[in-house]
């Protein structure tokens, strides 16, 4: 027991944009604030891959197949939609937060967790063009 928290052994993959698309989606529907509903999204980042909960959201509600079809289908597509709304400038993320201690990026892994983040300078330049 006695470790320490190693931030060279904190990793994982973001989900923010899949996450608050579905949740706008929904409350959407549901004529809700999107900051009152919670979709746990399993899964990718886009398309099939994402797996939207429909069945945990909270508040708890129910939805018709030709809801739950909607959504789905809206979710898969959410990405496509906001790079369309930026007529192709730029990502399928709304918005991004560059200056927080985690951050989306690939690293290289050594025996001690990660050794080095690739790209990150270059990747903050790159979204700050875009916001």
């Amino acid at each position: 027991m006695g470790d320490k928290f190693d931030p060279k052994k904190l990793m994982g993959v973001t989900m923010l944009d899949a996450v608050n698309r579905a949740n706008t989606f929904v409350a959407e529907l549901m004529s809700h604030n999107p900051r009152e509903v919670v979709v746990p999204v399993v899964g990718g980042h886009a398309r099939v891959t994402i797996l939207p909960l429909l069945s945990q959201v909270k508040p708890p509600c129910s939805f018709t197949q030709k809801e739950i079809e909607y959504l789905t289908v809206r979710m898969e597509n959410g990405g496509i939609e906001v790079v369309k709304a930026k007529t192709g400038a730029g990502s399928a993320t709304l918005s991004m937060v560059t200056e927080l201690p985690f951050f989306a990026s690939k690293v290289r892994l050594g025996r001690c967790g990660v050794n080095e983040v690739m790209g990150l300078e270059k990747a903050k330049k790159e979204l700050e063009g875009v916001l």
